[in-house]
């Protein structure tokens, strides 16, 4: 099945295509359009000649098309899961547990929408301020080049077009090269509301050709993107003038205090190291537990670990399936060997069986070690055990990275101290750092990032600020 760009509200043909294949089956699932640099010039030039319509669209109207939206996942919520489960392995209970996020994001957007104002400035609280009346407005900077990931193929692309349109900007999305069928559903979807006809355009193809175009053109006037620190890095280093939004992953620490109900956080702990196989920003990577509760929690942990459902993501019974490529396993696998190399021991998982990299759990792990200093993003945990929380403090903050941390602990005190020494950008108290609802702000310290999103937020970034003062005198 062939599929085409979406440019100016119309599908359109290119020459070169590329086979999609299926992270399970390994089977073609469909053929997507390789765009090139003219291409995705045009669609960048196509959404710039609609800046004006999207500015001049009311605050109730852009509500209005993004409530539209939110209605059409609604009604496609089965079909808008079984694509990403088809295209990313996610398994299907996580698919549905998507879409349902990516409608509370569009959600958030339309309500966002008609509450983003400027506000009053104090001008007489200067000497020099009297009679003079001051106040500032919100306007969309313009054209949005967004760059998304493959692991939520729909709820991080609404993260970046739900704003986008809720401020009245025009977008180009390049999605992820293993999942751009999400973002070519979000077209036919959106091509149904009253949003103008070249605000929103998906140009899909490989990451140098299109991102590059994307960061380099003088028409986008902001780049929101979600990945790899490497790439991130390289836009904001290429990106001159332009606003730039980073979001870079994270390898997600835990703080486990003594007393605390095993019985109710490993269904937690599980869940936030395994779900989407591990391939999430936020994904439980390293758990450091009190000692004297230690061995429970690696006896409960490994049990609950090894009654996962492992096996095809469009089975509702499935709990874990394939990593996005093979390649990806290869590589978990070889972290796992390196890690046990340096001393770690293997409680369960660390191999790959019948084409899925099994969920696994590393105990007694260096902190050099690869699985606990980089980004995993695969369905690898570790555990160490710890004399003091404060030693867990000092292990999560030997990072590169600071996105989320979450403590359970129940210490009023402790969690306030972990709440002001963990050098991340949310902590959760009492929760895995894998928690988030879409209207919080959500980014990170460190190589993790900067910006913003969560819709409030976003929407602030996707918006200059103009300051307008009238003198009276």
């Amino acid at each position: 099945m062939k599929k085409q760009l979406y440019v100016n509200g119309e599908w359109k043909d290119t020459a070169n295509f590329a086979d999609l294949l299926s992270p399970y089956t390994k089977e073609v699932i469909a053929q997507i359009p390789q765009a090139t640099e003219e291409e995705v010039n045009q669609a960048i030039s196509v959404a710039y000649r609609t800046k004006e319509a999207m500015a001049q669209l009311t605050a109730y109207e852009r509500a209005a098309i993004l409530e539209q939206l939110t209605q059409l996942f609604i009604e496609n919520r089965q079909k808008a899961a079984e694509i990403i489960s088809l295209e990313s392995a996610k398994p299907l209970k996580y698919a549905l547990g998507e879409i349902d996020r990516t409608i509370e994001t569009y959600k958030f957007a339309a309500e966002e929408a008609k509450r983003h104002t400027g506000e009053m400035i104090p001008m007489d609280a200067a000497k020099n301020g009297t009679n003079r009346f001051g106040y500032t407005i919100e306007q969309p900077v313009g054209v949005i080049g967004a760059i998304t990931p493959f692991n939520f193929p729909q709820n991080l692309v609404a993260h970046k077009v739900g704003p986008a349109i809720a401020a009245g900007n025009p977008i180009v999305l390049k999605p992820a090269s293993q999942t751009p069928l999400s973002a070519l559903f979000l077209a036919e979807l959106l091509d149904q509301t009253a949003l103008p006809k070249g605000a929103f355009n998906v140009v899909t193809g490989s990451g140098k050709t299109v991102g590059d175009a994307l960061v380099n053109s003088d028409l986008v006037k902001m780049i929101t993107f979600t990945g790899s620190p490497a790439v991130g890095i390289g836009i904001r280093n290429k990106a001159g003038l332009k606003k730039v939004a980073l979001e870079l992953g994270s390898n997600a620490g835990l703080l486990i205090d003594r007393n605390v109900d095993l019985e109710e956080i490993i269904p937690k702990c599980v869940m936030g190291a395994f779900s989407n196989q591990g391939q999430v920003c936020i994904s439980l990577q390293r758990a450091y537990v009190m000692e004297d509760l230690y061995d429970e929690f690696i006896s409960a942990f490994k049990e609950a670990t090894i009654k996962l459902v492992v096996g095809s993501p469009m089975d509702e019974a499935t709990d874990l399936s394939a990593m996005i490529h093979p390649a990806e396993q290869v590589r978990a696998l070889n972290w796992v060997e390196e890690a046990v190399e340096k001393g770690a021991e293997v409680i369960t998982g660390g191999k790959i069986e019948n084409g899925i990299f099994m969920p696994t759990i590393l105990t007694n792990v260096d902190a050099a070690a690869k699985v606990s200093c980089q980004e995993v993003f695969a369905p690898i945990v570790i555990v160490n055990r710890i004399s003091s929380i404060d030693d867990g403090i000092t292990a999560i903050n030997d990072s590169s990275y600071g996105l989320q941390a979450g403590i359970f602990t129940n210490d009023i005190k402790t969690a306030f101290k972990a709440s002001e020494q963990l050098e991340v950008g949310g902590v959760m108290i009492n929760d895995i750092p894998t928690y988030r609802v879409d209207q919080m702000p959500y980014g990170g310290v460190k190589e993790s990032g900067t910006g913003k999103e969560g819709l409030k937020y976003a929407i602030q970034e996707m918006t200059e600020t103009k300051l307008i003062v009238w003198n009276n005198n």
